[in-house]
């Protein structure tokens, strides 16, 4: 089927369409690329899948050529003719909603389990992951997040303790998913080039560690990483309980946020809560 697809450049000509950079926008060309990360996830064959701003759809085209039933959520309406056409190219398999995908109920729009697969807006990328990764419900109904960010914010996701890198998101990734880096993506992939060089990072559900909130951790570690030059006794004391938490552990707290493991930053948010 998409064989018959006009070359991806033609249909932004046709459409006049240009990357926004109020949107985030950079699109990816590249057919072999787009393929690579459509094949992150595996096996996608008739799966559900998510993706946030397709724009031209590029990658979405990637999607339905590995099998996927794909919806896509897009803000830009300039972009939604081209996506029309691509919704007549494979009947039944593209579902496009125009709309604000901070501001819609993922697991309502999908009606099943699904893997999220999306090259993200820069501007929305880490609230959306953050939104994703703080779900009540655990396991979530999204079974695998593989997304695209500036590299330097995929470095932070995957981070490890006593790295520069190391801060709340690697916390918040890694409780509860296991997060690696997939792909380096060079900034010369995309239209218009951003300034900076990218990468896909892929996400899946492990199992959630009992007797702590999402939202206790997020708390936690916003106030140890706010101040990271700080020691615990001065960044966690706005934090009611913190301080009594280190103790009751055994944490050191004169020690920084950047030292402690993602075991033991669970470990004083399950005592504060």
């Amino acid at each position: 089927m998409s064989g018959a697809l006009p070359p991806l450049r033609e249909v932004i000509a046709r459409h006049g369409l240009s990357a926004s950079k109020a949107l985030g926008q950079n699109f990816l060309f590249d057919a072999q690329l787009l393929d690579r990360i459509a094949a992150i996830p595996g096996d996608l064959r008739d799966r559900a899948v998510l993706e946030i701003g397709p724009g031209p759809g590029g990658l979405t085209r990637a999607l339905l050529k590995a099998g996927a039933r794909v919806t896509a959520i897009e803000m830009d309406r300039r972009c939604l003719p081209a996506l029309a056409e691509l919704a007549l190219a494979y009947p039944d398999r593209l579902r496009v909603i125009e709309g604000d995908a901070m501001k819609i109920d993922n697991d309502a729009t999908m009606g099943e389990s699904y893997a999220v697969v999306a090259n993200l807006p820069y501007n929305v990328g880490t609230a959306l992951l953050v939104r994703w990764l703080g779900s009540a419900a655990w396991p979530p109904r999204w079974r695998s997040l593989t997304l695209m960010f500036q590299q330097e914010v995929a470095q932070r996701i995957v981070a490890r303790p006593g790295t520069g890198a190391y801060g709340r998101l690697a916390v918040l990734a890694q409780w509860r998913s296991t997060a690696r880096l997939a792909m380096k993506v060079h900034r010369s992939a995309f239209t218009p080039p951003p300034k900076v060089m990218s990468a896909v990072v892929h996400l899946e559900p492990a199992a959630m560690p009992e007797g702590v909130s999402a939202r206790t951790l997020e708390r936690v570690t916003e106030a140890a990483f706010g101040q990271r030059r700080k020691m615990l006794r001065q960044s966690l004391k706005g934090v009611p309980g913190a301080l009594d938490a280190l103790a009751a552990i055994g944490i050191d707290p004169q020690r920084r946020a950047e030292t402690l493991s993602v075991d033991e930053f669970v470990a004083v948010a399950r005592a504060v809560s």
